[in-house]
This record gives structure tokens, C-alpha cells and sequence, in this order.
């Protein structure tokens, strides 16, 4: 198949308009995927090489003053804990238009109205796999409380209490707590019931539970997640949408291509509950 330019095939501008579109497309999906909330964005290397590195470094130790002059150096930096991602998942998103419609409308017309489909299409996969691996990496807990806020105030500390060679708890304004659908209506109805609360009942999101972000999440399967910002890496590589001629016919094949990696970088972070409790009577 021979690459055309759009504007080859229309009469405005169809370069711009292709621009304007995949910058629109993407702008959609960073602002529409929980994934791309969630992620840890912190990390070296250029996704369009095919990977890229996350550093996470063990904790500084005190030492009585005078320890590192005596042994002539301080201590190395332990990154022991780097982790790389392979964008490794190749994603596309590619539609025909007959070439009557490509001069009629022109391409960039109908991209402008697929451009929120093929969005809704990235978040989506991206969604999915971001929380497929969080699942598979999080640690089950397992709590007494049958109570929606007090199970979801026991998730949250079994992240905030969380203490190893990386980390000495978690604060609160670091977590991020997402709920299944039915997970996230028990909440809010609790919420709605507790006099003076923050949060309208006309509102759509809680926003925050006791100082932690809260997302309703339709892409899990557990009832609760819960885990630190960045516990979970996506790097991403869009390349802009492209026009191509279709060979042997009068129709045209706009494309989109994005690669994408997903991997778990602090799992010790990222703990789960499968299903609710049932509450007490």
C-alpha cells in the first residue's frame, strides 16, 4: 500500500486536521484512563525505544555523626530495586473509508468523529492491563471488619502501615483506593448517610475517604484496591494517526498505533480484597 498525506486527498488543510484529531485523541485518554492517574510517570529512557527503567531506591540509614569520615566514604545508593518495562504489548486501531466518503467529508471530518471511539478504545486496553497486573501482583488482606467504612479504612492501612528496606509507611496523600462499582456504592451510600459530609449526594465522585483519593472502577475484579501513586508503571508510545491508500480500490485506511508496557514496580504496595464482607446484622 503507497502512504498519501491526507491532504492529498482532501481540500482543507488534512495535515493540521490529523494533528489536531491526535492530539485530541490523546489528550481524551490522559484525562479518561484511572491507569493513566494512577501510574508511576518517573522513570528513564525514551518509551519509543521500546523500554524504559524505574529506579527505586532502599531507604537512607542514620548513623552516628562521624561514621562516614571514619570509614573514608558514605553509603551507595541501593537501586537494587530498578525495575524495567518493555513496551511490548503493539496496539492498533485502524478503520477504512471508502474513498466517496473520504471527498465528500473529508478524512479529517470523520477522524474528528471518531476521534472520541478511538479514545474510549486506548483507555480501554490500557485500563485493563494496568489493573489486570495490579491485581496479579497485590497482596490479599484479610480484615474482621464487615462495616464498608471500616473495611475501607483497614485497606487503606494496610498500606500506610506498610514498612520494609524501601519505605517507613506510606502517607495517606500517597495512596489511592479504587472500588468495583458495588464496592463504590456502599461507600458512597455510607457517605451520604453521615450528617454534614463533605461530598452532596447530587455529587458523582466521593473523591476523598479519609484523606485518600477514591475512584469507582469498572476494569477489576476485586472489591477493593488500594495502593501507593506509582506503584504501577505504563509507559506509552503513540504514533499520530496516518492516511493510507488501500491498494487496488478507492478507499482509504486511517491507522493509529501505540505500544504499551505494564509492570508492577513496588507490589509490596499494592494490597487487595477480593469480595466484601458480609455485614454484620
Amino acid at each position: 500500500m503507497a502512504r498519501t498525506s491526507a491532504i492529498n486527498i482532501t481540500n482543507g488543510d488534512g495535515k493540521d486536521s490529523l494533528a489536531e484529531s491526535y492530539g485530541k485523541v490523546i489528550e481524551s485518554v490522559q484525562k479518561g484512563a484511572l491507569s493513566e492517574q494512577l501510574k508511576n510517570k518517573d522513570y528513564s529512557g525514551d518509551p519509543t525505544t521500546g523500554s524504559v527503567e524505574v529506579s527505586r531506591f532502599k531507604n537512607a540509614t542514620s548513623k552516628a555523626y562521624g561514621t562516614a569520615r571514619s570509614a573514608g566514604n558514605g553509603d551507595a545508593l541501593d537501586n537494587s530495586g530498578k525495575v524495567t518495562i518493555n513496551l511490548d504489548q503493539h496496539k492498533e486501531i485502524i478503520e477504512e473509508i471508502e474513498g466517496f466518503d473520504a471527498r465528500t467529508q473529508g478524512v479529517e471530518n470523520i477522524i474528528a468523529k471518531r476521534k472520541d471511539n478511538h479514545a474510549k478504545a486506548m483507555i480501554v486496553a490500557l485500563d485493563k492491563a494496568f489493573f489486570t497486573a495490579a491485581e496479579a501482583a497485590a497482596t490479599a488482606v484479610t480484615t474482621t471488619e464487615t462495616e464498608i467504612e471500616a473495611v475501607a479504612e483497614a485497606m487503606i492501612q494496610a498500606v500506610e502501615t506498610t514498612t520494609n528496606a524501601y519505605v517507613e509507611g506510606v502517607d495517606r496523600a500517597d495512596i489511592e483506593m479504587t472500588l468495583s462499582p458495588a464496592a463504590y456504592g456502599k461507600l458512597r451510600n455510607y457517605i451520604d448517610k453521615v450528617p454534614g459530609a463533605s461530598v452532596g449526594s447530587d455529587a458523582e465522585e466521593i473523591a476523598v475517604f479519609h484523606g485518600v483519593r477514591v475512584y469507582s472502577n469498572v476494569r477489576q475484579t476485586a472489591a477493593i484496591l488500594v495502593m501507593a501513586s506509582g506503584a504501577v508503571a505504563q509507559p506509552v508510545s503513540v504514533r499520530e494517526y496516518a492516511d493510507e491508500k488501500i491498494n487496488l480500490s478507492d478507499a482509504h485506511a486511517v491507522e493509529l498505533f501505540y505500544d504499551f508496557g505494564t509492570k508492577v514496580v513496588a507490589a509490596d504496595l499494592v494490597k487487595k480484597l477480593a469480595t466484601l464482607p458480609t455485614p454484620s446484622a
